[in-house]
Order: structure tokens, then sequence, then C-alpha cells
């Protein structure tokens, strides 16, 4: 599986899903700067955590002008696989590859810990190596992390089964709609969502819970 990591001002979750990456495929990803105007071939591109342009405006507002994103939605809208984590979600929201918006924390505080998940859909290139119902524990870091959409869009995420985690009962850190963690695009082939995966795939950090999600991956890809 070949694959790219966007790196834009002030991310600083970048290294992170590089060395998440290179472990679990034993490559190192392709660290792509938000003003090229290209992509590499590759197969999956992520957006990764952090507050990119100092999170002025709106978070992930000024990124998903970033040249490179015009690259990233032609890479969707082939199929190819897009991973937006934490920032990299809110980016793809401002850019309209995923719906909805990300919104200031209920609480109004920035919120960073380990919380619990459910896994609400195991049909995607995302998901397929998890149980339906499976509980999993990753880390949140943000402070507009609070998914919002209207009823109509809500119902139909839930409805197309395109809510891919949620979380667990009591766990909701930012006061998501209906909880809701993560969720897949139209085609399935992009998944958005603040939780952090690529923190968890190795348990000297502290559990391995993201694993699932890249050997998914992994072996739709390869």
């Amino acid at each position: 599986m070949k694959s790219a990591v966007i790196v834009f001002p002030a991310s600083n979750c970048d290294r992170d899903a590089k060395v998440a990456l290179t472990q679990m495929t034993g490559k190192a990803p392709a660290m792509v700067w938000h003003q090229d105007s290209e992509l590499p071939d590759v197969d999956l591109v992520v957006l990764p955590g952090g507050f990119s342009y100092g999170d002025y405006l709106r978070c992930g507002a000024m990124a998903s002008q970033s040249n490179v994103m015009r690259e990233v939605k032609r890479h969707a809208d082939k199929g190819g696989k897009v991973l937006g984590i934490c920032n990299g979600f809110q980016v793809l929201t401002e850019s309209h590859l995923l719906p909805g918006a990300l919104m200031r924390n209920a609480a109004l505080k920035f919120v960073c810990k380990p919380v619990g998940l459910e896994v609400s859909e195991t049909q995607s290139a995302f998901t397929r190596k998890y149980e339906n119902g499976q509980r999993v524990t990753f880390p949140v870091a943000h402070g507009e992390g609070s998914y919002f959409a209207d009823d109509e869009t809500l119902d139909r995420l839930e409805g197309e089964n395109r809510v891919a985690f949620r979380y667990a009962r009591g766990e909701n850190p930012n006061g998501s709609a209906r909880d809701i963690a993560g969720i897949l695009s139209e085609k399935r082939n992009v998944l958005g969502l603040m939780p952090h995966p690529e923190r968890v795939v190795d348990k000297v950090l502290g559990g391995t819970d993201g694993r699932a999600l890249f050997q998914s991956l992994i072996e739709n890809l390869t």
C-alpha cells in the first residue's frame, strides 16, 4: 500500500501518521507539502491532526483552500482512499468531501484523553478488520470536535450506514450529535474521525486498537 501524508502549516500529528504508516506497512509515506500542486501515485492520502493555519477563521477552513486539496479531491473522485484524522476531519468537512461541520466542544474546553468508541460499520475499507459493535479506545485531543449536521443529513448518514465510529455510551467528550465520532463519504472511500487511531498502533504507546483500521486498508489496497 502506497500512502501520502499532507503537511499543513501547524500540523502536529503528521509525524505520528508517518510513524504509524511506516510501522504498519513497512514503507514510509510520502510527505506532501500543502502548496504542492501534485500528489504522488498513492493508494491512501492521510490528512493529519493539528492546528492547520493556527485554526484561524474556522478549523480546517484555510487548509481546505490549499493547492494540494484540489488533487486530494481528484484522488477521492477517482475512488482513492482518504483518511482525515482530527484536524483532517475538519478539513474534509470544509472541503465538502464529507457533510456536516465540527463545532466547539460543548463544554467550551480543549479535551485530551483516551475515550471509548463503538465500531458502527464494518464493511468499508477502513473498518473490515473490526467486529460490528466492537468497543475500542482511541485518544482524542481537540477543542472543536463536536460533529454537527441537520437532522436530514444525520438520518441519511445512519440510513446509509455511513457512521463508522460512535462514542461509547457516556464517553462523548464534545457533544457530537448522536455520539458520532467518524463518518464515511457516499462512495465510502473517505473517512473522517476526530479520535486518533494512529496513536494506538503500538502497545508501548498505550494500546493497539488503531491497528485494525490500518490493517483493513492494507488488506483492501494490496
